[in-house]
């Protein structure tokens, strides 16, 4: 049975109406995280795989980052060039099968250039074969929780059978930005060419790393099916944003939309600490214990991201499963904090045990007895 206790949290300094939080993108679709919180933000079509175009060039990137941090490859590891890597269309860093660049080298191709032909040639480096390097990606997508992923290449090259979605892109790039922090600074970059070859492809496609915005990466992606994409990624004070759009009409139109949702994202939405840690939401009645209560109470400080025009009080809902029985331990989860905001996913946090409640002896023991008897001979009672 769960029991249900209503609490209202006061949400000092949050002021006027809610309803301007909503945001309309022109994106086909997309998905917006603040990622300190784990809060998103927005989600259009998010769920629904689509063509994902060089962005898809993320896992394959999370694939030789592991690799470098697993020891199998070093940034100094020099890796070939076949016949297929050089002859990739598209999106190049001019690779000729006399080649033999670095892994940093390859890295760094791949984000600012967009490098088809360094793809082909990290997929054949570490998996012998891109055909083979793209089931190791699926393999690896589905261990990291990407749901509706399917690779065919390493490049993103159009295949009716290539496709993510915009979660799953967002849910990598938070991925390389946390797992990987000695590789994320590469996709800040502003240019890079390989042995000075074609200076006019050496710029990065990001439109946004110029802005002064706190943008710092990470991926472009375009082809006819597609549209004009982006993953990217903005730090300003404490905040970080993960977003990604797709589906939009050209390059103005995703540099301008990229523009407007990190805006959007960082003026709409604040940080504001609800409660401290220790501070007690709810007190619950415990069952054959050597107290009759406990309090639930915050583990840490409770920070909630909230859009910043919410008006006086955040309305909150505290669970805990009745009957709760002894023994309890201090900092014990017993119970979880709902709290549901204007544009926002549902939020559940853990509400945890005050202090210690061991289990009863005689007399907390023959006080549940009476009790139990007492509540059957009053539903009798009730029942005459």
């Amino acid at each position: 049975m769960r029991k249900f206790a209503t609490l209202l949290i006061l949400a000092a300094g949050l002021f006027a109406n809610a309803a301007s939080a909503a945001f309309e993108t022109r994106a086909t679709a997309a998905w917006v995280l603040d990622e300190t919180t784990g809060t998103v933000l927005l989600s259009k079509n998010a769920e629904t795989p689509r063509p994902p175009a060089s962005m898809s060039k993320l896992m394959t990137l999370d694939m030789l980052f592991e690799a470098v941090r697993d020891g199998r490859v070093t940034l100094d590891t020099r890796f070939s060039v076949s016949d297929k890597a050089a002859g990739m269309g598209g999106s190049s860093m001019f690779l000729t099968p006399k080649d033999r660049p670095t892994v940093e080298e390859l890295i760094q191709g791949i984000i600012v250039q967009s490098g088809n032909d360094a793809c082909v040639v990290v997929a054949e480096g570490l998996a012998g074969t891109e055909d083979g390097f793209a089931k190791l990606m699926n393999e690896r997508a589905r261990a990291i929780g990407l749901k509706n992923s399917h690779f065919v290449n390493a490049s993103g090259w159009p295949h009716p059978d290539h496709k993510m979605s915009m979660e799953d892109l967002g849910i990598l790039a938070r991925r390389l930005i946390e797992e990987f922090p000695d590789y994320y600074h590469y996709f800040g970059m502003p240019e890079f060419g390989y042995d000075g070859r074609v200076p006019s492809n050496h710029r990065n496609r990001n439109p946004l790393l110029s802005l002064g915005i706190g943008a710092d990466g990470l991926k472009t992606g375009h082809t006819a099916e597609a549209g004009y994409g982006l993953v990217g990624s903005a730090v300003q004070g404490n905040r970080r944003i993960i977003f990604v759009i797709s589906g939009l009409g050209n390059e103005t139109e995703r540099a301008e939309e990229a523009e407007s949702i990190v805006n959007w994202a960082f003026r709409q939405f604040v940080h504001k600490t609800i409660a401290e840690k220790g501070t007690r939401l709810a007190t619950v009645p415990v069952w054959m214990g050597s107290q009759q209560n406990v309090g639930l109470v915050v583990p840490e400080d409770l920070n909630l991201l909230v859009p910043a025009v919410v008006r006086g009080e955040i309305q909150a809902e505290v669970t805990y499963e009745t009957p709760l029985r002894a023994p309890i331990a201090e900092g014990q989860q017993i119970g979880t904090l709902i709290v549901d905001l204007p544009d926002l996913e549902r939020q559940e946090l853990p509400l945890t045990a005050e202090t210690a409640v061991s289990r009863g002896g005689f007399l907390p023991r023959v006080r549940t007895a009476a009790l139990v008897l007492f509540k059957q001979i009053s539903g009798q009672a009730a029942g005459l």
